[in-house]
């Protein structure tokens, strides 16, 4: 496979992860750094650390904006509960686990 069919298989697996994370707005940021280690948060951080390294730049904002599909404060206000006790807890051990 050549460099830029790998490009595109990337560039779509992620628009499939973007678009999934989207449709799954009942999985909460919380919950995915719990379990997978990583959210909707990092992976706007890692888009825009990328655009960075081609010389690109994009605000915190804008990389969220094309991960949640609309400003992350509207966002986090439709679909993000405060995190329960539990899930605080549960985060608090995962990050036990992966820093320690």
């Amino acid at each position: 496979m050549d460099k830029a069919t790998q490009t595109e298989l990337e560039a779509a697996a992620f628009r499939r992860l973007v678009a999934h994370l989207g449709a799954r707005t009942d999985v909460q940021n919380i919950d995915l750094m719990v379990l997978a280690g990583f959210c909707r948060n990092c992976l706007a951080d890692w888009y825009r650390e990328a655009a960075a390294e081609k010389g690109i730049e994009i605000s915190k904002d804008e990389a969220r904006e094309t991960i949640y599909g609309e400003p992350f404060a509207e966002w986090k206000a439709k679909h993000q509960p405060e995190a329960t006790p539990e899930q605080l807890a549960a985060f608090a051990e995962a990050q036990k686990k992966s820093h320690g």
